[in-house]
């Protein structure tokens, strides 16, 4: 008697890049004592918390999801970070740049200035709080130049400065995760795939994302080349013509350095044709705080940034 088997779904290279990510995961825990998950509420913080939840299931994610809140944020993505993490039944740690501010860690760049690049100090602050040894980003290889070279196991000093010449080779997928004293060690998951990538994961998985990133209409205001949502953040200057256009935001960040794409992609299927054929990455594109010079994304890393 012959007996048929079910034929199962053939392996595409979604199912590689998510084996790969969950690889990573379960290693760093593994390796380290006091890991932590660094969530920013954007799609890539959302994957890796999706990712998270898939490598320790039934269990419980074992490690606390941490957001640096610069008090600048879109209110969309704050009420999808407590959505997201109340549904993982994960721990949330919310470290404040505005804390960092009132502490004199920082100087106040004001109400119209980013915040973005003051998270450093506070990121530095909450990890040495805690006694992190370990934090996951999302961050991707494809989104900038600095994030392009950087390895997917990246090992930072006492002071949480990223050097290249300390950094340890990864051939053959082989990863060395052992945190000697004094250094603490950020993982990306997500380095190896592309925003067309992520957009066709959580298309497939049907992953809940802040409304934002899908098209709607709103006030917006043409400001050195990006389309800037009007609200708490964005006053329009006094040449500034305020437009109603139907938008959407490829990442998320500071609501007064973060632009919008003029887009009518509602549906994840939409988006996927979108991104499919966008020329610059979702930061380049929409991020202000990366056009502040060339070196940028660079400084920011070997402040400690990511």
């Amino acid at each position: 008697m012959t007996t048929t088997l079910p034929s199962s779904r053939a392996t595409d290279h979604l199912d590689v890049l998510e084996s790969h990510a969950i690889f990573i995961l379960r290693e760093v825990v593994a390796e380290c004592e006091r890991p932590v998950l660094l969530f920013s509420g954007g799609k890539d913080s959302a994957l890796l918390l999706h990712l998270a939840a898939k490598a320790f299931a039934p269990q419980r994610i074992p490690f606390p999801v941490l957001h640096v809140d610069t008090g600048h944020n879109f209110p969309e993505v704050l009420e999808f970070r407590d959505r997201a993490v109340t549904a993982a039944a994960a721990r949330l740690l919310v470290a404040s740049v505005q804390g960092s501010i009132d502490q004199g860690r920082v100087a106040d760049p004001g109400p119209n200035g980013s915040r973005n690049r003051l998270q450093s100090v506070t990121l530095l602050d909450a990890l040495t709080e805690h006694g992190f040894d370990a934090a996951f980003g999302g961050a991707r290889r494809d989104e900038d130049k600095a994030r392009a070279k950087e390895r997917i196991l990246s090992f930072r000093d006492g002071f949480g400065q990223w050097d290249p010449r300390r950094q340890r080779p990864e051939l053959w997928q082989l990863y060395q995760g052992r945190v000697n004293p004094g250094e603490h060690l950020r993982a990306f998951p997500l380095s190896d795939w592309t925003e067309l990538d992520v957009w066709q994961y959580i298309e497939r998985e049907a992953m809940d994302l802040p409304s934002i990133y899908f098209a709607h209409r709103r006030d917006v205001v043409l400001r050195d080349g990006m389309w800037l949502a009007v609200g708490d953040f964005v006053t329009p200057l006094e040449h500034e013509v305020v437009e109603r256009h139907s938008v959407r935001f490829r990442t998320v960040g500071d609501a007064n350095c973060t632009g919008a794409v003029l887009s009518h992609a509602d549906t994840f299927a939409a988006i996927v044709e979108e991104v499919a054929v966008a020329h610059v990455s979702e930061r380049g594109a929409t991020r202000a705080d990366d056009r502040f010079s060339e070196t940028a994304m660079e400084d920011r890393k070997r402040e400690g940034y990511f």
